[in-house]
């Protein structure tokens, strides 16, 4: 059986990856896929990803890098994503992992006008999602965690545009029938997000926002959690823990 590929592109920060673990943890727990169905690449750190047709599919995880600095292997990654999308891989981006999707298939990505979006928010789903596999059984509004600076300004010519929030009009992206990006952050859990907030305390400040507000509003997530989940039965990725 081939594995569900974790394409890391990053770590998270010291103190909450000592509290949390890293993020390929994070995705392990919330798509509940065993051990065995899984395999991690760092592409962040040079590991080589293998062909698209030797895996079932593959998560793109965010990361603290920016999309808009071409690292070397970014840019591979990004060439990978070219090649699964022609194989028809799933694929399921986040925030790093969306930017870089966008970036692969010819969208435009750079910083969010206004400042980084961050904390808990609502998102909208638009008229599209009724109509997708996906999101077609949520509701119009649920909460979503979310920390960024940039964001995909132009999606690809061929994306549809399934939801938006309040700072960000592309925060869930379909590209064709087996893949999918997200701004927010399905794997985070409340706490995760809390930590996020402590950390970027003063960077908040400094931009104007109040982090102390921000923070008592973190709550948890369940419905944009459950989209990982979702998106890893749709395209069979079997031996889901119940």
């Amino acid at each position: 059986m081939k594995p569900v590929l974790i394409i890391q592109t990053g770590r998270a920060p010291d103190p909450i990856r000592g509290r949390h673990g890293d993020f390929p943890h994070w995705f392990r727990i919330s798509t509940r896929l065993a051990f065995h169905r899984l395999r991690t690449v760092n592409v962040s750190a040079g590991e080589s990803l293998p062909a698209p047709r030797e895996v079932a599919g593959a998560i793109i995880t965010g990361s603290a890098a920016m999309v808009t600095e071409r690292a070397e292997w970014s840019e591979r990654t990004a060439g990978w994503i070219r090649h699964a999308m022609e194989t028809e891989v799933p694929l399921f981006g986040v925030c790093y992992g969306h930017q870089l999707m966008a970036h692969a298939l010819g969208g435009r990505v750079d910083y969010l006008p206004g400042g980084r979006e961050i904390g808990t928010q609502p998102i909208e789903l638009l008229h599209e999602a009724r109509r997708d596999e996906l999101t077609s059984s949520l509701p119009a509004s649920f909460r979503v965690h979310t920390t960024h600076e940039q964001s995909v300004i132009e999606p690809p010519k061929s994306a549809i545009v399934l939801a938006r929030s309040q700072r960000d009009p592309h925060q869930l992206l379909r590209y064709g029938v087996k893949a999918i990006s997200t701004q927010f952050h399905p794997e985070f859990n409340a706490e995760v997000m809390r930590d996020y907030v402590r950390r970027k305390h003063a960077d908040i400040r400094r931009e104007g926002a109040d982090p102390r507000s921000i923070y008592k509003a973190v709550a948890a997530t369940p419905i944009a959690r459950g989209l990982l989940r979702h998106f890893s039965r749709i395209h069979g990725w079997v031996d889901v823990l119940d």
